[in-house]
């Protein structure tokens, strides 16, 4: 691309015209992990045929430094790393429709704004495992804890060029099927257009004694056992999406146990993990909720995360 169609993109003029839910954002910083989000990114928009929005998040901040920047040094140091972004990602996919815009706000709300309307956006997410995990940032747990769209966070690969050629689309449901609507709506429509298959996963635990009533233990009953109404209940979240998408493979998978560590423990084989998350805020503000948590450090694949009701 040439320096103006670049400028033009990065500065978000009239040039772009926005087409809501039709275009796929990813977040982009410089980092190894920006870089690989875009890529993801791209792939995903190449699958489902929609335009690639790269977003760079740049406010002018002074610097209390003995080198300190002035604003338009500033500002040119975050337009040339939405260059830089868009001409690797556009060299891999040089079929793709791709713009890029430097953001001027601060980057939680730079790319809550960017996503209303979008089918989702992308994130680098850092480190890998129990305590290097929470390297995800503060910045990328307030996105995907306050967004209402899919987040998808992507860790830095080696191979980001390489689509995994095999690979589940692994989603966990949980509650009821109006519950887990939106989490096996994304499931299903990124693995329709990956042409990949779909493991959802349930878990479940035995309650305390407290918590068993008459009519819970009638609706086990009914079902021939606990094992039984779990799958029952799985059963019953796919079948509208099973209908809509009759060519997507499907596997149910009922196991005991909390629900990150199931989920955790069958994702070797996954390309995608989409987990759900509900609106919780605590003393420190909004949270993502244990399963979405444990899934973003721990799990070896991309995640997805996916706002429910």
């Amino acid at each position: 691309m040439s320096r103006e169609a670049q400028q033009t993109g990065a500065d978000g003029g009239e040039a772009r015209e926005p087409r809501a839910g039709r275009e796929i954002v990813a977040g982009v910083d410089g980092s190894p992990e920006s870089l690989a989000a875009a890529d993801w990114a791209a792939r995903e928009a190449e699958h489902r045929g929609v335009p690639l929005r790269l977003a760079h998040a740049w406010r002018w901040e002074p610097l209390d430094l003995p080198l300190v920047q002035d604003e338009e040094a500033q500002r040119h140091a975050a337009e040339e790393v939405v260059r830089a972004a868009e001409t690797e990602i556009a060299g891999r996919h040089p079929k793709l429709e791709i713009t890029a815009e430097v953001l001027t706000d601060t980057p939680v709300a730079a790319l809550l704004d960017t996503i209303g309307e979008a089918e989702m956006l992308v994130i680098g997410s850092r480190g890998h495992g129990a305590v290097a995990g929470f390297l995800l940032g503060s910045y990328g747990q307030q996105v995907i804890a306050a967004a209402t769209r899919p987040v998808v966070a992507v860790r830095a690969r080696d191979d980001r060029a390489a689509e995994p050629p095999t690979g589940e689309i692994l989603v966990g449901q949980q509650g009821s099927p109006e519950d887990s609507e939106a989490v096996l709506r994304f499931a299903f429509e990124t693995a329709a257009a990956r042409g990949a298959a779909i493991r959802a996963v349930r878990a479940w635990s035995l309650p305390p004694l407290f918590a068993y009533s008459p009519a819970s233990l009638r609706l086990a009953d009914d079902a021939g056992g606990l094992v039984p109404f779990e799958e029952k209940a799985l059963r019953d979240a796919l079948a509208p999406w099973r209908e809509r998408y009759p060519y997507v493979p499907v596997t149910e998978h009922v196991e005991l146990g909390s629900a990150g560590q199931v989920l955790l423990t069958t994702s070797g084989n996954a390309q995608l993990l989409v987990v759900g998350r509900r609106a919780r805020r605590g003393a420190l503000g909004q949270r993502i909720g244990s399963v979405a948590h444990a899934a973003l450090h721990l799990a070896p694949c991309p995640v997805a995360v996916v706002p429910q009701g």
